[in-house]
């Protein structure tokens, strides 16, 4: 039995979470109710429902569904899918395509499907557990809306739990277990968030284990440990965590920069937010005191995408060193707070006219460009004309 594909709700009153987007009246559920189908991403973490939702938006349109991983499909198989829905519409029927993890497809095999659903033969829903923005062709992006799916909350997987031990038909209330609220929240911990997790601990718990009462004991040796604090990436602990790995870092303190590092990275959080969020520190605290950081951190990065764990955490390791230690300073960062503050104050200056572009005659007869200088000699305004506008003539903002 796979307790998670049969507890799989079909219909959007049985879907669990994401009320922001398929509660009464919201975007997702109008949108099936008024027939009005348009290409979605469904970008969340593991286990908040994507496939599911998928599958219930599909049937509700009774559409043709077809369902590919990005991981191990390619070019191919979307032709194949192409095909068939070329000749459903001769039954006015729609096609759906479901492609799970679209961020792992190359910008090749995105570029095939692009036209497709650019002409509406395909209605594409993809999921995605990394930035859109990040993974996703800028053409496809634009003809789709993103939905972001969060974690799921308490509540909601009580709900799944409850679900779960007492659906005789699909669940497992055949085998009379019961679950007191202190393992349940256990349980909740150490699943994540996770759905699917949740609900495969719940049926090797039930199976496996002959006691009537699902014990803190039974669950802890499922996931294989013996603590039940768990770091939550979507709880007040991760803001904690990466909060305190950012200071460190900023007080040049490697050693405990290492350790938030670790913590992180034993705790499941991905290694790309890690390396995002030093690229950011880079600029931000080292800034001009050491004009390679921001490089290294990039480059990191870029090291951490192609690499992949358990190995990216030697390189994050190893940038994580190179900041901490690195020379601070603020003044990039301080330098763009006081140019914003200025343009708050002064919003709407008038460029200079000797700054200003002279493409026509009139535009150079109206004085644009005039007494502006380039060349070997010289670059600049003259008689000691300035680059800001008359207002702020003097203003300073960087201090070095």
């Amino acid at each position: 039995m796979n307790l998670a594909y049969q507890l799989r709700p079909q219909t959007l009153d049985d879907f669990v979470g994401q009320e922001e987007l398929v509660g009464k009246g919201k975007l997702i559920r109008r949108m099936i109710e008024s027939d009005t189908l348009f290409s979605i991403i469904l970008w969340g973490p593991p286990g908040s429902g994507k496939t599911t939702l998928a599958s219930i938006i599909a049937h509700e349109a009774d559409a043709e569904f077809h369902v590919l991983s990005a991981v191990s499909t390619g070019k191919e198989d979307l032709q194949k899918i192409v095909k068939n829905a070329k000749e459903q519409t001769l039954f006015k029927k729609k096609t759906i395509l479901f492609i799970d993890e679209i961020h792992r497809w190359n910008k090749a095999q995105q570029d095939v499907l692009l036209p497709y659903v650019e002409i509406g033969l395909i209605t594409l829903i993809g999921a995605t557990t990394e930035n859109p923005s990040f993974e996703i062709n800028s053409a496809l992006l634009s003809r789709c809306k993103v939905f972001v799916l969060k974690s799921l909350s308490e509540e909601n997987l009580h709900t799944i739990i409850k679900r779960a031990l007492s659906d005789k038909e699909k669940g497992m209330g055949s085998y009379k277990k019961k679950i007191d609220k202190k393992t349940e929240g256990l349980l909740i911990r150490l699943s994540g968030g996770d759905a699917r997790i949740l609900l495969n601990a719940i049926e090797m718990a039930v199976i496996n284990y002959p006691d009537k009462k699902i014990t803190e004991e039974i669950i802890k040796d499922i996931f294989q440990t013996k603590s039940a604090g768990l770091y939550d990436k979507k709880a007040d602990e991760h803001y904690n965590i990466i909060s305190a790995f950012i200071k460190s870092m900023r007080g040049s303190d490697p050693d405990a920069a290492l350790y938030y590092l670790a913590r992180m990275l034993e705790n499941g959080e991905d290694p790309k937010f890690i390396a995002r969020r030093m690229i950011i520190f880079a600029s931000e605290d080292i800034g001009l005191a050491d004009r390679g950081a921001l490089i290294q951190a990039n480059a990191g990065f870029e090291a951490v995408h192609k690499i992949g764990m358990p190995e990216s955490q030697l390189i994050l390791a190893h940038i994580c060193l190179y900041l901490a230690t690195a020379k601070k300073s603020r003044a990039c960062t301080n330098a763009l707070g006081r140019a914003k503050a200025a343009v708050y104050e002064f919003p709407n200056e008038p460029v200079p006219l000797h700054l200003r572009n002279a493409p026509t005659e009139l535009m150079k007869e109206l004085g644009y460009g005039k007494e502006y200088k380039w060349s070997e000699k010289f670059v600049g305004p003259e008689k000691g004309k300035g680059f800001l506008p008359e207002r702020l003539k003097g203003k300073k903002f960087y201090e070095s």
